[in-house]
């Protein structure tokens, strides 16, 4: 297995590759921060579900897409702001708005990874880690 150097924007990848490939779930190696994001993803609307499975090396996020009634995908885009070799913090009030408030935003704050809106909301700011629309 190859050694990944940005395992977020491989997790936020195959989310999207699951909807364009309508397959109805996913499995990734298990990380907290990946936990994290699939928790908003789910409370957002995005997925159905995620499922930790397994113990020790083999745990594992299994993820259940999301399809509107015509079969296409709930998660049109998804962009990877932070990265590995150049992060991007912001401010509270500089926390970008997607697609006019159609899509979400996840930031990493002091208090946990949290979508835009309720970071903006609690006046905090911290590190962009993705766009979902």
């Amino acid at each position: 297995m190859a050694v990944l150097s940005d395992p977020i924007a491989d997790f936020l990848t195959r989310v999207k590759n699951a909807g364009i490939a309508r397959n109805e779930s996913f499995s990734v190696p298990h990380s907290n921060i990946k936990a994290e994001i699939a928790r908003i993803l789910q409370e957002e609307g995005y997925i159905w579900s995620y499922e930790v499975k397994g113990e020790g090396k083999d745990k594992a996020i299994v993820v259940k897409s999301k399809f509107t009634k015509e079969g296409k995908s709930i998660v049109t885009d998804v962009k990877r702001c932070s990265k590995p070799g150049r992060r991007i913090y912001v401010h509270s009030a500089d926390i970008p708005t997607v697609m006019n408030g159609l899509g979400i935003s996840i930031v990493s704050t002091s208090r946990g990874l949290m979508t835009g809106a309720k970071a903006r909301k609690q006046q905090l700011g911290g590190e962009l880690i993705a766009l979902v629309w």
